[in-house]
Formats: structure tokens, C-alpha cells, sequence
């Protein structure tokens, strides 16, 4: 982990490489509106510092952007009229992350928008939950 990559796209948006449209900054976080966004207001956060997943994330990063999420989810929500947010956010491509630095998307969302983040679907069993609960415990 380094604190900027310079083949990275987020890290150049942040670098002022590229041009963004920033809604929040401060020494560890950037934050700013999707290009493509799911809805009106969808912003994406990112710590400045480097990293591709939340698994290669400096320890203790995490605190100020828990705190950046909460005070920009909140404008979100009354800039836009949002009725709710969803907080996303995505490691390796299997999962769906585009770009190969961390970040978090805040989506606001309207009742009857029709954006499903996912498909849910259930358990066989309790005996099949109960087997995949006790092999993520011994992974731990």
C-alpha cells in the first residue's frame, strides 16, 4: 500500500489530474459524484490514501470514513428529497468494483425507485446455515 498510485484513476481525481465534482474533502477522505450514477446524487467516498480493497486498507482508516459517510449520507438525503440510502461497497471484480481502489457508494433512494441492489435468496436448512456460520467462524 502507498499512499497514491499513479496508474489509478481515483487517485489522479484526487491528485486534481482529472476533473471531479467534489462534494467533501478532507485529509483522508475525498468525495464525489458518480459519473454514472444509480441515482440523482449518488457520490462515491474514497480515503485518499491507496488501496484496492478494504482488506489492504491501512488500519484505523477506517474511523474518519465512518464519520465523512455519516455527514455526507446526510446531505445527500436532504439535497435530494431521499426517503433512504444504501451504503455500498465492493471488493474484486467478482464483486462488482470497477475501479481498483477502495471506495463506498451512497445511493439515495425513493420508495418505488425501482433499484434492488440484489437478489435474496435463502438457506436449504438451518443444518446448511448452520454449516456455512461455522466455516466462517474457522476462518476468523
Amino acid at each position: 500500500m502507498s499512499a497514491h498510485n499513479d496508474d489509478c484513476l481515483f487517485c489522479r481525481l484526487i491528485r486534481g489530474e482529472i476533473p471531479s465534482a467534489v462534494v467533501y474533502e478532507n485529509e483522508q477522505v475525498y468525495a464525489f459524484l458518480d459519473i454514472n450514477p444509480v441515482s440523482r446524487g449518488h457520490v462515491l467516498i474514497v480515503p485518499r490514501d491507496h488501496a484496492e480493497t478494504l482488506f489492504d486498507m491501512r488500519p484505523g482508516a477506517d474511523a474518519a470514513l465512518l464519520d465523512a459517510m455519516r455527514k455526507v449520507g446526510r446531505a445527500v438525503m436532504l439535497a435530494t428529497g431521499a426517503e433512504g440510502l444504501n451504503v455500498v461497497q465492493n471488493n474484486y471484480k467478482a464483486a462488482g468494483q470497477e475501479v481498483p481502489h477502495v471506495h463506498w457508494h451512497l445511493i439515495p433512494r425513493h420508495a418505488g425507485d425501482g433499484h434492488s441492489p440484489w437478489p435474496h435468496g435463502n438457506y436449504a436448512d438451518t443444518e446448511e446455515m448452520g454449516a456455512v456460520a461455522a466455516a466462517i467462524k474457522s476462518a476468523l
